[in-house]
């Protein structure tokens, strides 16, 4: 049982990245460990989905088509401040992730057993 069921509240996360397989990937894990989720294609797809629907965390890939996790780090931040966990292939993924006041990151290709870890540390801190 994940902390996030254990505690009667399930936290949401919105999962943004542009690679179907990866969302499919994080979408399943992700609810196999309790949290409620939401999967949006790019930034813009993203931003919509946050007007209707507000997650406690955002594993966000950086490059992506139509609006990159750069710009909707920026737009999101400009209303909210939700906790961001990049998961990108971006070089210097610190200094990228720092730009967009990400809580943490990690690197593509990655491992579930790195990523959902740091996915309920930024739950936990909201």
């Amino acid at each position: 049982m994940s902390c996030s069921a254990s505690v009667g509240v399930q936290k949401r996360v919105l999962v943004v990245d542009d690679d179907a397989s990866i969302r499919e990937l994080l979408s399943t894990a992700l609810e196999d460990d309790g949290y409620e989720v939401v999967p949006a294609t790019n930034g813009q797809d993203a931003l919509s989905v946050c007007e209707r629907w507000r997650p406690d965390v955002i594993v966000l890939d950086l490059m992506m088509p139509v609006m990159d996790g750069w710009t909707f780090a920026k737009r999101l931040h400009e209303t909210d401040d939700i906790p961001i966990v990049v998961l990108s292939a971006a070089n210097d993924l610190e200094r990228h992730a720092k730009s967009v006041g990400a809580r943490d990151v990690v690197g593509k290709p990655f491992d579930l057993d790195q990523l959902l870890p740091k996915v309920a540390r930024a739950a936990e801190a909201v």
